[in-house]
């Protein structure tokens, strides 16, 4: 029996990084894989002219063309979209998936979940560092050698025994709730399409938006970037936060009022850290970047050594199970996809 095609069709640079060498002979074992030899990105051109044939291919942050209506059209055997990397939408369609992915029953994965660990990770840390307030202190003992300057709280509000508010149980957030439950605090959750029983389920209570904030020590964002979610943070939200509260941010930019969060971080009064920001980078005159209590971070809180090779062992692992005919961790939900990140 012959075994499946299956397309890789990233760049040789960006197999190293998410694959590990004994990972990429398990699927050169396991399957007949073509890979990509251009030394660069496919086009959905290139992708249309050579997507017939191939049972899967592979997809990543080396090569996502957008997978258009003329590229379904020529797949003729496709059985799967392995995307070795985060968020899918905007390599494939809300109407590319309704009228070929769910008609022909094809299976887009997405590895969205081993950089939700890297990112929940960091969330977690970036916690810590804000509440703590390190980088004020170490930043003034190297600027002025003074040990505990008055002017920076040394019994500002630590996780233990404090309210963590988490906006959106997406796969991060759920992650960040379950790294936060070593700790004795409370967990607060905003999420319109969580249910009570979920919510019960993960031991976090489930409150408006407007609760959260104006009950939280600490607010935490994981929400998509969605119409739906545009600006959802804003200046009646980000003025309840208590006076010494943390608000990190590692979802999307958009989410969040920037204008806003401007106007209540120049008070001085909260901890802020943003891994993502809109746009990307900030300009250089960017406000935030002359205020102490404001940390940026160059979008980097997915990117984990470790967790990028639980890519690469995932995405083999759903190819193994598509052909296998057995449940592929990791398959995106159809019925969600218009509220994914």
């Amino acid at each position: 029996m012959s075994k499946p095609k299956v397309w890789y069709t990233q760049p040789e640079s960006s197999k190293e990084r998410i694959f590990t060498p004994d990972q990429f002979q398990r699927m050169i074992d396991s399957f007949d894989v073509t890979q990509n030899d251009t030394g660069r990105a496919l086009t959905t051109e290139e992708l249309a002219d050579g997507i017939a044939g191939f049972d899967g291919i592979v997809t990543g942050w080396g090569s996502h063309p957008p997978i258009t209506a003329e590229v379904m059209e020529n797949a003729d055997r496709l059985k799967i979209i392995a995307h070795a990397a985060g968020t899918i939408k905007h390599m494939v369609s809300g109407e590319v998936v309704e009228q070929y992915l769910v008609p022909r029953d094809i299976i887009l994965f997405s590895a969205n979940v081993a950089i939700a660990y890297n990112v929940a990770e960091s969330t977690v840390g970036m916690l810590l560092m804000a509440s703590h307030c390190w980088p004020q202190f170490a930043e003034n003992f190297r600027r002025t050698g003074v040990w505990r300057p008055p002017s920076i709280r040394g019994n500002a509000r630590f996780l233990m025994g404090s309210v963590v508010g988490v906006v959106s149980a997406s796969k991060v957030g759920r992650e960040v709730i379950r790294l936060l439950s070593v700790w004795p605090l409370d967990i607060l959750l905003y999420d319109p399409y969580v249910s009570d029983q979920d919510a019960a389920e993960m031991g976090v209570e489930k409150v408006e938006l407007d609760e959260l904030f104006a009950r939280s020590d600490h607010v935490t964002v994981h929400s998509p970037s969605i119409p739906e979610t545009r600006h959802m943070i804003g200046a009646d939200q980000l003025r309840k936060l208590r006076d010494g509260a943390t608000f990190v941010n590692t979802s999307r930019g958009s989410v969040i009022d920037h204008a806003a969060l401007i106007a209540e971080a120049a008070t001085g009064r909260l901890h802020v850290v943003l891994d993502v920001t809109e746009p990307e980078p900030l300009p250089i005159d960017s406000p935030f970047r002359c205020m102490p209590n404001v940390h940026i971070v160059p979008h980097l809180s997915g990117a984990g050594f470790y967790g990028y090779h639980m890519i690469g062992r995932m995405t083999v692992d759903a190819l193994e199970a598509a052909f296998a005919g057995q449940p592929v961790d990791g398959a995106v939900n159809y019925s969600l996809y218009d509220v994914l990140a």
